[in-house]
């Protein structure tokens, strides 16, 4: 797999023997060297794992002291030919203390000792009894196996530029100031955590959410390995609830209660959390507060990733998308209310009661109609007050000026219909133009005509047009400038139009009006089409992903180049992964090369844009996410992908 900024780390959850190190040692050994040959260069252990957690005041025999050293040894011996940095769980004295510590393994080397800083001291947890807190511990460094190697909480591990490894344990990730948010800010990208949580109802929940979260807050890769069923059962049960994620996504979560030992692994994306460390300019304010407790970093000359064939990660097909299917209502009607917040603030700030909008019986117009509908009635406008229009043309057939009329008989609302052929055949003698020319003049005279109209009505009723073109038609410039390309306000400027599939399909579904839900689900099975080229035997002759591509490839594209500031050769070979078996890599890389293309010689339509809501975290209105010059040069980007 080409370096595209991934690094695989693995937590594993050994099969242990409660007390019995040397067991422990070989499950150790073993588990780890299956996850190096699975090409993990990041590999996590859980807290105390060459002991067991839960051995309880045997934490204090001179025994078990001394075959931890000599577990270590074997460990490092073992694992001397791998190439993964491997963290394992020790009790170790340092200084006259006794530490609940992680060791730090690369390449037969031990290479740092983190002791655990917050000890929980309550309720089922007793670990003050048996361990002193790293902030105790005054010595800077151990004797191990013949090495001297630093010891405590302000050591990073950095193997490239943007691969800097922070290590904390278990409660240290629990209480309001973990020390891997001040790894984070000192510029770990990856953060291990050895762990030894219990179970208990509602726990599991908890522990993700706290993972997720702190790998968003941190902007980072967070590997969390837990201990298992076979620690003591006395008062607690462990699950082995292991955790990767990834800047506030889960990337891979272990089964619960497994009797045998687990490795999850993912590949977490570094060149994403460096991109988003770079646009969040209060993380580098956050740097400021580290500069009291500066922190040793130990470098790895010879860090080389094992290559791998496959991705480990999810990778959505459509990334605007929820994968999770009971959030898919949710995502929908949240995204509504942020498109009806917005018209309501507007139309109440500028005191308009009339909404012109319009209607062509398409996918975009339709749901910015229904937002309009849901905006009145927030305002206790009555719905004589949209004022839908419907200007058929040479292209328009009778499927989409029905649904146009269906649409807006269903919705309770007035539609006039306002035919442009004529009018635009005369503006054809005006500038002289012939009409059997089926060229962008052809088209846009149509186009602009329609916007005129509109425009024209909304003075004539003091209304306030609504735009209806969507987050993909602007990032591809496939808009009329000087016509669908402006409005007084567009709901749909922050909505791709596969969300705004997703959008229209869950009002259809949970619509309680039958005709509406009939005709949503009609327009939703209509070819996306301008209809500006003119229909053969009724039919649309004029398919948009015929020209320019299916809106799926191009939302995928968005996404990465946009929310990711992914380089074409990354994007080409993700979506080469996610669309396997529906595009070939030709088809691909011809799309991407238009979107590109595209993206680039229409920033000067986006540098007009009208005003409307950003909906996520994909915008590119000129005044707020993007801004971008309109003569930039697209030619490095082009060569990425000869």
């Amino acid at each position: 797999m080409q370096d595209f900024g991934f690094i695989r780390a693995s937590a594993i959850t050994p099969d242990l023997r409660i007390g019995d190190i040397s067991y422990n040692a070989k499950e150790i050994i073993k588990t780890g060297k299956a996850a190096s040959a699975d090409g993990a260069s990041f590999i996590v252990f859980p807290e105390l794992s060459i002991t067991g957690y839960s051995i309880g005041d045997l934490f204090h025999q001179e025994l078990v002291w001394q075959k931890t050293l000599s577990a270590l040894e074997d460990i490092r011996k073992a694992l001397a030919s791998s190439p993964a940095l491997v963290v394992v769980g020790a009790p170790l004295i340092i200084g006259g203390f006794h530490a609940n510590c992680a060791v730090v393994l690369y390449r037969g080397r031990i290479l740092a000792v983190i002791p655990k800083t917050y000890l929980p001291g309550y309720k089922e947890f007793y670990e003050k009894r048996w361990f002193a807190s790293a902030k105790d511990i005054t010595a800077t460094e151990i004797e191990l196996g013949g090495q001297i190697v630093p010891v405590g909480t302000d050591i990073l591990i950095k193997a490239a530029d943007n691969i800097i490894f922070g290590i904390e344990i278990c409660e240290d990730l629990w209480g309001p100031l973990p020390p891997s948010s001040f790894q984070a800010v000192a510029g770990a990208t990856i953060i291990g955590n050895l762990s030894a949580s219990n179970e208990l109802v509602g726990k599991s929940a908890y522990r993700r959410d706290l993972v997720k979260n702190q790998s968003a807050r941190c902007i980072a890769g967070y590997v969390y390995a837990s201990s298992g069923v076979h620690e003591s059962s006395t008062d607690l049960v462990f699950s082995g609830h292991s955790l990767i994620a990834e800047n506030g996504t889960l990337l891979k979560e272990s089964e619960l209660f497994q009797d045998k030992s687990q490795i999850i692994s993912a590949d977490i994306d570094v060149s994403h959390c460096v991109e988003d460390r770079i646009r969040t300019t209060s993380f580098a304010d956050s740097a400021k507060e580290i500069l009291h407790r500066p922190f040793r970093t130990i470098t790895l000359d010879d860090f080389v990733q094992k290559e791998t064939k496959e991705l480990l990660r999810p990778l959505a097909r459509n990334p605007f998308l929820p994968t999770d299917d009971a959030k898919k209502h949710q995502v929908a009607e949240e995204v509504f209310n942020i498109q009806v917040a917005g018209l309501v603030q507007r139309l109440r700030a500028t005191n308009i009661k009339t909404i012109i909008i319009g209607l062509s019986g398409g996918l975009d117009s339709t749901l910015a109609l229904l937002v309009a509908l849901n905006a009145a009635k927030k305002l206790n406008l009555p719905y004589k007050n949209i004022r839908a229009f419907t200007m058929p043309g040479f292209g328009t057939t009778k499927r989409t000026k029905s649904n146009a009329h269906i649409l807006a008989e269903a919705s309770n609302i007035s539609i006039e219909e306002i035919d442009i052929t004529e009018a635009s055949r005369q503006h054809f003698k005006d500038i002289h133009h012939d009409e059997r020319i089926e060229d962008p003049t052809f088209e846009n005279v149509q186009a602009r005509y329609r916007t005129m109209i509109l425009m024209d009505k909304a003075n004539q009723l003091n209304g306030l047009v609504l735009g209806t073109g969507d987050l993909s038609e602007i990032a591809l410039g496939w808009a009329t400038f000087n016509g669908d390309h402006i409005s007084h306000y567009n709901v749909n400027v922050g909505v791709p139009k596969t969300l705004i599939r997703h959008v229209v399909s869950w009002v259809a579904d949970t619509s309680d009006n039958a005709t509406l839900s009939k005709t949503l689900k009609s327009i939703l099975d209509t070819p996306i089409s301008p209809e500006l080229k003119r229909a053969k035997a009724g039919k649309i002759t004029q398919k948009t992903e015929d020209l320019i591509g299916p809106y799926e490839l191009h939302d995928f594209f968005l996404y990465h180049f946009i929310r990711w500031g992914s380089r074409p050769q990354k994007i080409l070979f993700l979506a080469e992964i996610a669309y396997k078996g529906t595009y070939s890599k030709a088809e691909i890389k011809k799309w991407l090369t238009l979107f590109i293309k595209r993206f680039f010689g229409n920033q000067w339509k986006r540098s007009v844009a009208s005003d409307g809501p950003k909906i996520g975290s994909v915008a590119l209105s000129p005044r707020g996410d993007w801004r971008m010059p309109s003569d930039a040069s697209v030619s490095l980007w082009l060569k990425e992908l000869d």
